[in-house]
């Protein structure tokens, strides 16, 4: 979705902390997901996917930490 305007006012919160907000949840629910993924390749026996999917999961932990603490720093400002 490409916005040329500002649509905080249709949900209270700016645009630019609206996306970090919903890339950090992204972030959370991929992994949850992932979790699932990575446990249907181990009792299908597919070790070599439950990998991938493990290595994909640690990802978006990643990315969801980093998120959070850019949080952090703009709400103590």
């Amino acid at each position: 979705m490409t916005a040329t305007t500002e649509t905080g006012e249709v949900t209270g919160t700016a645009d630019k902390d609206f996306n970090i907000i919903w890339f950090t949840e992204q972030c959370l629910s991929n992994a949850l997901r992932l979790e699932v993924y990575a446990k249907d390749a181990e009792r299908g026996g597919d070790t070599e996917l439950a990998d991938f999917f493990r290595r994909a999961q640690r990802e978006s932990r990643k990315g969801a930490e980093q998120a959070k603490e850019l949080l952090r720093q703009r709400l103590t400002r």
